[in-house]
């Protein structure tokens, strides 16, 4: 019994420390874009911020994942490469660079309501 135990703890060790692509990861909510003062400001992954760049802010998810934005209610979709932490607001799953944001939405339109779903992770 003690072999079974102490083999099944190295196993989960093993599978828990892997670096197993987590592709396929999904939420809804919604999605908002970088308000113009952060145009240059770096990201916490160090990158220095652009409008212009397809990148995302999540929570969690690693820096470097690629991500597909699908806006909910005409089905535009967008890649975006996670590189920031946030949004920090209630019901929101994603912040997006205006280059991002307008890919699949109007910008007037503020907030939309998305599925993301994770393509590669790092």
């Amino acid at each position: 019994m003690y072999k079974v135990i102490t083999t099944s703890i190295i196993i989960s060790v093993l599978f828990g420390c892997s670096s197993v692509p987590s592709a396929g990861l999904s939420e809804q909510g919604q999605a908002s874009f970088y308000a113009d003062k952060y145009q240059g400001r770096l990201t916490a992954s160090g990158e220095s911020f652009s409008q212009k760049a397809f990148s995302a802010a999540h929570k969690t998810w690693s820096f470097g994942t690629k991500v597909r934005v699908t806006n909910l209610a005409n089905n535009k979709t967008v890649i975006v490469t996670i590189n920031d932490r946030g949004p920090f607001v209630r019901g929101r799953v994603i912040d997006l660079s205006k280059q991002a944001f307008i890919e699949i939405a109007d910008l007037n339109d503020g907030l939309i309501d998305v599925r993301i779903t994770t393509i590669t992770s790092p």
